[in-house]
């Protein structure tokens, strides 16, 4: 996965994020619609998550793979 296509990724997980809290009540986040809007804030903070923790494994595999060559 290139460094480009995480990138993309995070941002739709952002605009995702955007979107869920204007649908967010404010004055009863937990219940009816607002609960989904939650969820969805969560999913793609998860998915933000993943994504670097990806991202950083990468990193890692490309120093071992440089250190092996040496």
């Amino acid at each position: 996965m290139s460094k480009t296509l995480i990138y993309v990724l995070i941002g739709i997980a952002l605009l995702l994020i955007i979107y869920n809290a204007t649908l967010i009540n404010a004055t009863a986040p937990f219940e009816g619609e607002s609960i989904v809007a939650v969820i969805g804030i969560v999913a793609a903070l998860c998915a933000i998550v993943l994504l670097l923790i990806y991202w950083t494994s990468k990193k890692i595999q490309q120093s071992l793979d440089e250190e092996d060559k040496k």
